[in-house]
């Protein structure tokens, strides 16, 4: 059975995005060669941190909760093959959400993609196209122009948000608030899950 490595695994509730306020099964995997500066889980950065789990446990585990959602997160997941375990998920009832910086080719069958390319490594227009939803996110002005730039890469029907970077949003939220009331095509994004102290 193929093993990933895992920085952890645990039950909440989507905290971003399209799906923000719904319960999930949460699967954060090691290893990302992004490096962005304001990364939250820089603990994830280097794979070999983190012990290797059999994807049968890592379902057995996710089946333990209600939700029959699941997150795979990082990290970057894509460094990983991720077909076995989106299938294996599939097999026990799961719906799948990838959240992905896209700058790795795309494994595993999905049910809803967030794309949230950086700045430091560009993403793959495979992973752009495939996106449900896009989010940038915001810590300088110019990352409206960022911004912009990958939503002329995405499907006419994903939807598009700009998230303040955390440690910024105090100065970003104004911006942010005039920018999608100037450009309605996009919507806000907040970590509600840190607001509300939620893991």
């Amino acid at each position: 059975m193929q093993q990933l490595p895992v920085m952890e695994h645990f039950y909440t509730i989507q905290g971003e995005g399209a799906h923000q306020g719904r319960a999930a099964y949460f699967i954060r995997l090691g290893g990302c060669d992004v490096g962005c500066v304001w990364c939250d889980v820089k603990d994830s950065w280097d794979a070999q941190k983190h012990p290797l789990v059999e994807i049968n446990k890592l379902v057995v585990a996710a089946s333990a909760s209600p939700a029959r959602m699941v997150v795979i997160t990082g990290g970057e997941p894509l460094m990983h093959p991720l077909d076995t375990l989106t299938e294996s998920l599939h097999k026990a009832g799961f719906t799948t959400h990838l959240e992905t910086s896209g700058a790795h080719p795309l494994s595993g069958s999905w049910d809803w993609i967030t794309y949230s390319p950086k700045k430091f490594k560009s993403g793959l227009p495979e992973v752009a196209q495939a996106a449900h939803e896009l989010k940038i996110v915001i810590y300088h002005l110019s990352d409206f122009v960022f911004a912009e730039q990958h939503a002329q890469q995405v499907g006419k029907d994903c939807q598009l948000y700009l998230q303040p970077e955390w440690s910024n949003r105090e100065r970003m939220m104004p911006a942010i608030v005039d920018y999608v009331k100037k450009h309605p095509q996009w919507r806000i994004s907040l970590q509600t899950h840190k607001y509300l102290d939620i893991p």
